[in-house]
């Protein structure tokens, strides 16, 4: 009797991890963290292989000072062969520092849900997509790269549930404008695996799976789970942060990301390559704990690889 092919069955043989940690993941620090030791974390991550970093934010210190010192940490870094850095940039004011900083790739953000957004971006939605139109078209034109999120996706610490439909016409909106890909986000940790089958379905109904990527937090303990499911549907391009560093200062309640290290040792065990060194994600997210003063939520830079018995 043949087996019906299961989740298991259909996974991708390579991911692509973006990592997200010295932007989505300081910027929710209470400390100020010197430029120093920023530059020390990205040489950590650059060791490990990763090759898609995002640095930092070009938006106002009076909104979030923590990232105060984009300008600086972006002339400073030197981009190795093969990678690629990026920065949020949340206007043309933005665009223009990014360009004058060097970078060739940027990232635009907003919300599935109108009253986050407005906290997070002092914008309704229809605002901070016509606000893009003065981004997302003049930086492809001088050929940077555009990445999106749409956060909020699976709920909002205000509204509560979220419509896909809105976030799926968001979305397109965002492709349409020249954005090279979307990534979702559980942005409250949410989710739980039918839902996300939903979603992603939903949303790759209508657009290529390599245009969407999958930006899962672990508030509730179902990062990975989520992951599970959107690899078993064909994305390949997923967001995380070393040591689960990160959260958004305007959802009450977030915590980190999934962490970089612990989706990494789960795509190992499951035979999927990323190109990344294990072990110095390890180190990376040990280093990370030293940096903030404090323990991460990560497993797997505590516990260390499992001590395979034959």
């Amino acid at each position: 009797m043949d087996t019906p092919p299961g989740l298991l069955d259909r996974l991708p043989k390579r991911v692509s991890v973006y990592e997200v940690s010295p932007r989505d993941g300081l910027q929710n620090e209470a400390a100020m963290l010197p430029l120093a030791s920023k530059k020390a974390l990205i040489a950590a991550l650059l060791a490990s292989g990763l090759t898609r970093l995002e640095l930092t934010s070009f938006v106002s210190p009076r909104w979030i000072p923590q990232l105060a010192d984009a300008d600086d940490l972006v002339k400073q870094v030197t981009v190795p062969p093969g990678v690629s850095f990026s920065a949020l940039v949340p206007n043309a004011k933005g665009l223009e520092r990014a360009r004058e900083a060097g970078l060739h790739e940027i990232a635009v953000f907003m919300s599935a849900s109108e009253t986050h957004n407005r906290k997070n971006t002092n914008r309704s939605l229809a605002g901070s997509l016509e606000s893009f139109e003065e981004v997302v078209p003049p930086a492809v034109e001088l050929g940077m790269k555009v990445r999106a999120y749409v956060s909020t996706v699976w709920g909002c610490p205000y509204e509560g549930d979220v419509d896909p439909q809105r976030a799926l016409d968001i979305t397109k909106r965002l492709l349409d404008l020249g954005c090279y890909q979307v990534s979702l986000g559980d942005t409250i940790g949410v989710g739980t695996p039918r839902q996300t089958e939903r979603i992603v379905r939903m949303f790759l109904e209508s657009i290529p799976s390599n245009k969407i990527a999958l930006h899962f937090h672990d508030t509730r303990g179902t990062a990975l789970a989520n992951v599970l499911v959107g690899l078993g549907l064909g994305i390949c391009d997923f967001d995380s942060s070393i040591g689960g560093l990160g959260g958004c200062p305007y959802a009450p309640g977030a915590a980190g990301n999934v962490a970089t290290e612990d989706l990494v040792y789960m795509l190992h065990g499951m035979g999927i390559e990323t190109g990344l060194d294990l072990d110095k994600l390890i180190e990376a997210g040990k280093l990370a704990e030293r940096i903030v003063g404090r323990a991460l939520p990560g497993k797997v830079h505590l516990a260390g690889p499992a001590t395979r018995r034959g």
